[in-house]
């Protein structure tokens, strides 16, 4: 003989959704990379340039940032957007970044610079770079910087602001991801240029008159 249960009587107090958990340490890192839609260093820029065969691989960055200065850059072909830089897993730089770092890429197509200074400190001294200090400036092709602060006085021609960063095309093969807010222009000129660099790339990177020394002083 077979039984029947009878019916359950639905509860009297409504359901009550459990409070979410709190927001771990790191967290905002993540989400800022789900809204510029990237998944990595430079990765999207870094793997159409390996595709073109402009660059050899990707790679992590050091954490530490270096400074470069120059009396003069100009530029043709100019984009730039924003992406997310990515350090080492557990590298001693990584602070309270969770390792990774909001940058702004600037690329240019043919970029001269003159008067070109580089340093970063390193345990009480700063590793300096000089070039360009003569008739003849530095000169760079497919010039890729990740900066988290950039300075100067900049003019441009012809420039689109507000572009999606996937469709700029001054510079070939270097492209941001769909939806991330960029701009570019047909030519860049900045006088008394400063940047806060986490990367630099080229496909050719030329510099007369180079002098690499440990100093003092910073650039």
């Amino acid at each position: 003989m077979s039984m029947i249960e009878p019916p359950v009587a639905e509860a009297d107090e409504p359901e009550t959704t459990p409070d979410p958990p709190p927001a771990r340490a790191g967290v905002r890192w993540k989400r800022f990379g789900a809204m510029l839609g990237i998944t990595g260093a430079l990765a999207a820029t870094m793997v159409v340039l390996t595709a073109e065969g402009v660059l050899a691989a990707q790679f992590s960055i050091s954490g530490m940032p270096f400074t470069v200065t120059a009396d003069k850059l100009e530029g043709t072909g100019f984009e730039q957007f924003a992406t997310l830089d990515e350090m080492i897993p557990d590298s001693p730089n990584q602070g309270d970044t969770g390792g990774q770092v909001v940058v702004i890429v600037s690329a240019i197509d043919t970029a001269t610079l003159t008067k070109l200074c580089q340093s970063v400190f390193l345990g009480g001294k700063y590793l300096k770079i000089t070039a360009g200090d003569g008739k003849e400036p530095v000169s760079a092709k497919t010039l890729v910087v990740d900066s988290d602060l950039i300075s100067g006085d900049a003019s441009f021609k012809k420039i689109d602001i507000g572009q999606d960063a996937s469709t700029v095309d001054k510079v070939p093969g270097v492209k941001g991801n769909p939806g991330v807010f960029a701009q570019q222009a047909d030519t860049v000129e900045i006088l008394n240029l400063r940047q806060n660099n986490y990367a630099t790339t080229a496909a050719t990177f030329k510099l007369p008159h180079l002098r690499m020394a440990f100093t003092d002083d910073d650039c």
